[in-house]
């Protein structure tokens, strides 16, 4: 067979096109099948650019296929291993990625080829003119249309969507002109340039929180402050100090946010993810690129290649439970934190699988951007969309020994009012819990047993100064504050008080 794919030969492409089936040998030309018959060049080039460079592109339209080469082999296989385990997704059509048997792409110039061609020039780095200046590594992102998602733009959530095109050093968060804005800077201007034609105009979320992006006239971003305004990744050894980190020049630009952004400790550790995705170092996430990449919608998901299912799936896979000890109400406490549950489906042959349906996809988005990873009873959680678009309870007169539970009209659900303030108050999980509804007479000592008893360390307490109904708790470990809000969680203290336990958005 020849290892040579040439779009001019049609009938001699058919019949070598039948050797190609599985996964294949390694080969830089992969073969990309069920594409949907209105993709463009600029979707299926997409779905390589996060691997690296792609060098060549040939489009088969009429057979909803395409070959795409990768400018090197190890490129190749990270994609085909990270398609393996999470489903690309173009036009909300699911994609087959897999070896082609041929080597090398042989194409000719007809119209169609130079399309192709045009595309590559327009989106892969290794096509950026050398001869011209590189464009700044610094990138201002407006956010616009934020209604539909208030609260839902962080920090977090660009770090890890621009992560896509390479490694972000910096970020500043303000708002100005009452509208979320961002200054970004990577390592170099090929991967902004990058980041901005792939994502410029795009939605992050269904209809709404749309980007704008312009290069900076800055050169780089000088960051003072690990805090919720800016953040450099590379100096974890930064104080958070209340002030704005940056020059005085710029800050006449920065107002009080309007947003907040998701705030983290000034110790906490970043996974670096790198425009190769590999399995990263950070526990829980393999592949390395970040779950929180499934939030972009349509358009933005088929043109990027980034995972999505259809805006009305809210179902996700919860997968590495410890069968043991996971019950539909742990994950009902634990993955309400960040948007409303409705049911929980424990998959009876195979407890360490649960499906858990969130009242919309925005929220199970957030449950994945904060959660995976995360340790569960010991077992760091895997979390996925799932295929599934509903939870189904059993049927009447078939018991599953209580695996699956309906919570849809739970009186501890906490994002039921439009507009509620627990949105604004949606942090990563950390060591330290925020407990409200505390009556007068229950005193430090007693909350300390409390938690005491669930098995967790006490480090720290708190009470708000201002309003003792409120304090903080440090615990030994963000594992012992997952078990113990899930343990403590409306718990009655008396006075007809039941404990609300959320995680704080700072140490104590």
């Amino acid at each position: 067979m020849s290892t040579t794919a040439d779009g001019s030969d049609n009938k001699k492409f058919k019949v070598e096109m039948r050797g190609v089936g599985g996964v294949g040998s390694p080969s830089r030309v992969l073969h990309i099948r069920r594409l949907p018959s209105d993709v463009t060049e600029a979707e299926v080039i997409g779905l390589g650019l996060p691997f690296g460079d792609v060098s060549n592109l040939l489009m088969l339209k009429a057979k909803n296929q395409a070959f795409l080469e990768m400018s090197a082999e190890e490129a190749a296989q990270n994609m085909v291993l990270y398609y393996s385990t999470v489903l690309p997704v173009v036009r909300n059509q699911p994609v087959h990625v897999q070896f082609s048997n041929h080597k090398e792409l042989k194409t000719d110039n007809s119209p169609n080829q130079e399309r192709a061609q045009a595309a590559l020039r327009a989106l892969s780095s290794s096509h950026l003119d050398p001869v011209a200046p590189p464009p700044s590594a610094v990138l201002r992102v407006v956010v616009e249309n934020m209604v539909c998602a208030p609260g839902a733009v962080t920090m977090d959530t660009l770090y890890q969507v621009f992560s896509k095109f390479g490694t972000v050093l910096r970020i500043i968060v303000f708002t100005k002109n009452s509208q979320f804005q961002a200054l970004l800077q990577y390592t170099d201007g090929q991967a902004a340039q990058a980041a901005k034609v792939l994502l410029d105009g795009q939605n992050l979320y269904n209809g709404c929180c749309t980007l704008r992006i312009s290069f900076s006239k800055l050169a780089a971003l000088d960051i003072k402050f690990n805090n919720e305004r800016s953040r450099d990744f590379t100096r974890p050894d930064l104080p958070s100090g209340d002030a704005l980190a940056m020059e005085p020049p710029m800050a006449t630009a920065f107002t009080p946010g309007l947003i907040p952004a998701a705030p983290y400790p000034a110790t906490h550790a970043f996974p670096h993810f790198t425009l190769q995705p590999t399995v990263s170092s950070y526990p829980g996430l393999v592949p390395a690129l970040p779950s929180a990449l499934t939030s972009l919608s349509f358009p933005a998901a088929s043109r990027l290649g980034f995972t999505t299912l259809p805006a009305v799936n809210a179902v996700l896979l919860v997968s590495n439970l410890n069968p043991e000890r996971v019950t539909p109400h742990c994950l009902f406490i634990l993955f309400g934190v960040y948007g409303d549950v409705m049911r929980v489906k424990i998959l009876f042959n195979k407890k360490e699988n649960a499906l858990v349906q969130m009242a919309d996809s925005t929220q199970a988005q957030l449950v994945m951007s904060h959660l995976t990873g995360q340790r569960l009873h010991a077992k760091p959680l895997r979390i996925t969309l799932s295929k599934h678009s509903s939870v189904q309870l059993p049927r009447e007169g078939h018991e599953d020994q209580g695996l699956t539970k309906d919570f849809s009209t739970s009186p501890l659900h906490r994002f039921k009012k439009p507009g509620s303030k627990n949105y604004s108050n949606i942090f990563p999980p950390s060591a330290t819990l925020h407990l409200s509804n505390i009556p007068p007479s229950v005193m430090e000592e007693e909350l300390k047993r409390l938690f005491s008893g669930s098995g967790a360390i006490v480090k720290a307490f708190k009470f708000f100064q201002k309003d003792h109904k409120m304090a903080l708790i440090q615990l030994g470990s963000v594992e012992e504050a997952i078990e113990s809000m899930i343990q403590l969680h409306n718990h009655d203290l008396g006075e007809n008080h039941h404990l609300r336990v959320s995680f704080s958005k700072s140490p104590i």
